[in-house]
């Protein structure tokens, strides 16, 4: 398939928050102990924890401040619980967004969330009145391909792994997959020799909402404020903005 990114409000949000170093650490840290205590701490059996430890590397997150994460997830050191809650709501436009909190305090997570779309034009919405409009799925990114790597080759060994669809675009190959399917495909694409820039399950929408102008500057200024809240991990929305424009308002407020 081609044309316009599935992923871009993603891929907007991952690059901005990954040039906030300090901010993003505190949220990796809180993302492993959640994933380590809800599941298997072991890696090798928890899906969930090994995209957070993906993340984690690719950040360049100390080692030990990993270790230590996952010893207050296990009980071997004194931490604070964490539970997970998602919210819903509109920005401005009628954009869908849905949030993905992990904090140790509902109550201030909740009344944070709620300030921010009142001050920004939007409102929350009541649970389950956004999440339809979104699609769990696995997606990888493929940013460099070695040179000796027929390209239509690699396209037909992605279809053989579990890829159900692909973009293709001139820069990067974006491939979709079910996200039980994602370990598997990314170990696949590693042992051809290329290193994705991103694997991860996150939620895309199934259809968007076309903004400009004005309008994509108030958009941008909720997500960015949502995705600035110390306890906000994921920030999905079905905005469609144009990619000169994101790089020309999508900076930090």
């Amino acid at each position: 398939m081609s044309g316009h990114s599935k992923w871009q409000n993603v891929k907007y949000r991952k690059e901005r928050q990954d040039k906030k170093r300090s901010g993003l650490f505190a949220k990796l840290i809180k993302e492993i102990t959640l994933q380590a205590r809800n599941g298997d701490p072991d890696p090798a059996n928890n899906p969930g924890l090994t995209q957070a430890l993906e993340r984690a590397r690719a950040a360049n997150l100390p080692k030990e401040n990993i270790e230590r994460a996952i010893k207050r997830a296990t009980g071997e050191l004194e931490g604070v619980s964490y539970e997970e809650v998602t919210y819903e709501g509109y920005a401005p436009e009628g954009v869908a967004v849905l949030i993905r909190v992990v904090t140790d305090n509902r109550n201030r997570a909740a009344a944070a969330i709620r300030h921010i779309f009142s001050k920004h034009g939007g409102n929350m919405a009541a649970a389950g009145s956004v999440a339809w409009l979104f699609d769990r799925r696995g997606v990888i990114m493929i940013e460099e391909i070695p040179p000796d790597v027929d390209r239509d080759e690699l396209l037909m060994s992605l279809i053989e792994l579990g890829a159900q669809e692909f973009d293709d675009q001139e820069e990067m190959i974006e491939v979709y997959c079910a996200p039980t399917d994602l370990p598997a495909l990314s170990e696949g694409i590693r042992a051809m020799g290329i290193t994705p820039s991103r694997a991860e399950a996150t939620m895309l929408p199934k259809n968007t909402v076309h903004v400009e102008g004005h309008a994509a500057e108030k958009v941008l200024k909720l997500i960015n404020n949502l995705d600035d809240n110390e306890d906000v991990q994921e920030v999905y929305a079905n905005f469609d903005i144009p990619d000169e424009i994101l790089s020309q308002i999508g900076g930090d407020d």
